[in-house]
């Protein structure tokens, strides 16, 4: 007997089967992007070659630009995944075809190193990477109801620490499949693990809820009063979390770089320059536990913590990183050579900020989105990172010169970013107490509803 898809949260207290088949594709998706983004800059200035197959590589500032560009389109597109899954096909249905895309763009790039393949394989990857993201993380709190939402925070750490996990260990192994295997190999081995990502969600169809797609009404029910308000709230809310992105993710760029001008010799180990992002992915994991059972309940003792109050120190924690990258940049200057191990104070704050920013803020976007809007409201968030990154990508292109010197060089380049991180919390403290919550999940009452049976006279 064929089986049906189910259309609502199982109800129960526990734990909803769905999730592991959820994070384990997550696990191997994040496996193939991280892969591939740990070595694209090294790929770019190191490996890149013409048609004829000589090598032409791009200069630091040109990699750097590029790189940023490419994450900027690659959390561009979910706005169209969050439309095409909200409003026609459905969330399983959109992750399962784009993620096809995504598969042949990894491919590209696991064939064609020259820029001709490097930018084909970098857009069919934006697209499918991007297409999916909205409702991956969506359809996490969609396998959420009444009876277990108490749930839903741990699942949401458990869906990132699926992130760092698969991270983690593509971190380690790319680099070094690329340093002594060529890059057919370093973006081969992603391509297959999107692939086995894209046969384990397949896999678990008949084991999470499938929240049926609301159809032609989604114009209307999108651009109403309560969805442009939610909408509106909180795309306030997220230009303070692009500024975040603006920073974390030039741990993929300008730190690699910079690691690369470093001693690499650390723990009697010589690291290759873009292995050393394992350092975010390793402390996430520990993080998320430390933060959730003894860092946040030790802060709330003596100030009070809510969801925005955590972005605000969060920013302020990333910000202290860029000044420990300022501080290296000018041993480098010096010409003092500083080991590799001055970078770990920097990811460790790099890190605590992301757990305060990152996490945070995708459960509140997920919790404060209505019903038929979780999607496109996690593609709204997922702006956030696409705004951050084409703000340093147009950084450096402000600032670079004719002769390929930069305007902002050294230290005063992450002195710059250090200071805007920290700086705009000033606005977000007015910003966030201003704020309004109103929460909705699925198979509970809406935030309206909940408000009129609080104000009802007994």
């Amino acid at each position: 007997m064929s089986q049906t898809y189910l259309t609502a949260p199982i109800q129960t207290d526990k734990m909803p089967p769905g999730i592991p088949y959820i994070i384990g594709n997550e696990a191997a998706e994040r496996f193939n992007f991280y892969g591939m983004r740990a070595v694209l800059v090294v790929f770019m200035t190191q490996y890149l070659v013409n048609r004829e197959g000589l090598p032409a590589p791009m200069s630091e500032n040109e990699a750097n630009q590029w790189y940023h560009w490419f994450l900027a389109s690659n959390y561009f597109f979910p706005m169209i995944g969050a439309i095409i899954a909200d409003a026609f096909w459905g969330k399983y249905r959109t992750i399962f075809w784009i993620s096809l895309v995504y598969c042949a763009g990894s491919v590209v790039l696991a064939l064609d190193h020259t820029r001709w393949g490097l930018g084909i394989g970098l857009g069919l990857i934006a697209l499918g990477a991007g297409g999916i993201k909205p409702c991956v993380s969506s359809n996490v709190g969609d396998q959420f109801g009444k009876n277990n939402q108490h749930l839903i925070s741990r699942a949401f750490g458990w869906f990132y620490f699926s992130v760092n996990f698969g991270s983690f260990f593509s971190i380690l192994l790319i680099p070094w499949l690329l340093k002594n295997y060529g890059p057919g190999p370093a973006f081969g081995l992603p391509a297959v693990l999107m692939l086995l990502a894209t046969f384990v969600f397949w896999a678990g169809r008949f084991k999470f809820a499938h929240i049926p797609p609301v159809g032609k009404s989604f114009i209307r029910d999108t651009f109403n009063r309560e969805g442009l308000g939610a909408m509106g709230r909180l795309s306030i809310l997220f230009i303070f979390v692009a500024i975040f992105w603006s920073l974390w993710d030039q741990s993929g760029g300008e730190w690699v770089l910079q690691a690369a001008k470093m001693d690499l010799q650390f723990a009697g180990i010589t690291w290759i320059a873009s292995q050393i992002q394992a350092l975010n992915a390793i402390m996430i994991l520990a993080f998320i536990p430390l933060f959730q059972y003894l860092i946040y309940p030790a802060i709330d003792k003596v100030f009070p913590l809510t969801p925005l109050r955590k972005i605000g120190l969060g920013l302020i924690v990333t910000g202290l990183s860029f000044f420990v990258s300022a501080w290296i940049e000018t041993q480098i200057s010096a010409g003092l050579r500083p080991n590799i191990g001055w970078q770990i104070p920097a990811y460790a704050l790099l890190s605590a900020g992301e757990v305060m920013v990152s996490i945070t803020a995708l459960e509140f976007a997920y919790t404060q989105a209505p019903k038929h809007m979780k999607s496109i409201v996690m593609a709204l968030y997922l702006l956030s990172v696409s705004a951050g990154n084409a703000f340093t990508a147009l950084v450096h292109w402000f600032i670079a010169n004719p002769d390929g010197t930069t305007k902002l060089h050294g230290a005063s380049f992450y002195v710059f970013f250090a200071c805007l991180s920290i700086g705009c919390v000033a606005v977000w403290v007015f910003v966030a107490k201003a704020y309004q919550e109103k929460v909705y999940l699925q198979g509970g009452p809406t935030a309206d509803q909940i408000e009129a049976e609080n104000t009802e006279t007994p």
